[in-house]
């Protein structure tokens, strides 16, 4: 049976809000005639949440549980979720019942007019400001101008997309935060829609301070991989050009100021300062060429291609004259 949505939810302690998740979903989507399914992934948790996953799946037909072993983390079971989803177009929500699935038909309907990706954007968020929202927002305006994609909530778990853009997506440690970047990177029409944020009501929060730094190192990896993973040459040859340059230049001019003048350069900080860009500078050679290689390994050994086609658009009849062409050819 063809499914329209997979609803992806990852699950990590959420016990108390499944219950009431699963009903407020299929309130939201039953009115619709859509036909859907709810992949809900349990994250390793450490209550009672697969218990009441397998128990609500053995009376909800539409219900699809998986269980990771352990706690792999919020990016990894929303690949798990996106890699068994069989429907025409993907939405992720949070668990918590901070995201609304009543906004779940409206996005679908941005999808229908044109759009790729439609990512949610808490206008009136109820959380604390200073340890919640201060920080949420800042990480906001930094990714925006480091990835170039411009949105206001980067954080807001629910987006709806479609099943061609969810396939493209390959998440890996806190990535799950630059899904739209990623999507934009290859080719995706993103809109940002303000959607209904409410309080939490059950456990607590799972993010801390503690996940900024790897959202920073991951930030890197994705403009990196935006900007120059067909062509990491161009980043570590031009740093290692001039790094190699200014060293040169620095030891030439000891060179000269030696025969000229004959200055003692055996010890000038300058003179080791320039052999050591010298050998930077062709290490960061070397490693643009590695980087190349690797791309071109990356790419080629899983078929994939530098460019994402949008639409092929071929004139009437012209498969059944170059038919004919060959069939002439062959008389």
């Amino acid at each position: 049976m063809a499914l329209d949505l997979s609803l992806v939810i990852p699950v990590y302690n959420e016990e108390e809000s499944l219950p009431r998740l699963l009903a407020e979903i299929h309130a939201a989507l039953d009115p619709t005639g859509l036909a859907y399914e709810v992949i809900c992934v349990d994250d390793g948790s450490r209550d009672q949440s697969f218990a009441v996953l397998r128990q609500m799946a053995a009376e909800d037909p539409a219900l699809v549980v998986l269980s990771f072993r352990r706690n792999f983390g919020q990016t990894a079971a929303m690949q798990a979720g996106i890699d068994a989803a069989r429907g025409d177009a993907v939405a992720l929500l949070d668990a918590d019942l901070q995201n609304d699935p009543a906004d779940i038909p409206m996005m679908l309907g941005k999808l229908a007019e044109g759009y790729d990706m439609v990512a949610g954007w808490r206008a009136d968020r109820k959380d604390a400001f200073i340890n919640r929202r201060l920080p949420s927002i800042l990480a906001n305006r930094i990714i925006s101008r480091v990835t170039r994609v411009h949105l206001h909530d980067y954080g807001c778990t629910l987006k709806v997309m479609r099943r061609e853009v969810a396939q493209e997506l390959r998440l890996y440690g806190e990535m799950h935060r630059f899904i739209p970047a990623i999507a934009s990177w290859a080719g995706a029409r993103i809109l940002e829609v303000k959607v209904n944020h409410r309080a939490r009501q059950f456990g607590t929060s799972k993010y801390g301070i503690g996940r900024t730094l790897r959202v920073v190192l991951d930030l890197i990896v994705v403009r990196f991989m935006q900007s120059y993973l067909v062509k990491p040459m161009q980043v570590f040859g031009l740093m290692g050009l001039v790094t190699g340059f200014v060293g040169t230049l620095m030891c030439l001019w000891l060179a000269l100021q030696k025969i000229i003048t004959g200055a003692s350069i055996g010890d000038r900080p300058l003179l080791l300062l320039g052999v050591l860009l010298i050998v930077v500078g062709v290490q960061l050679v070397c490693t643009g060429l590695v980087a190349d290689l690797l791309g071109r390994t990356y790419h080629e050994a899983q078929g994939k291609r530098p460019y994402h086609i949008r639409t092929r658009i071929e004139g009437p009849g012209t498969r059944a004259g170059a038919a004919v062409g060959e069939a002439a050819e062959q008389g």
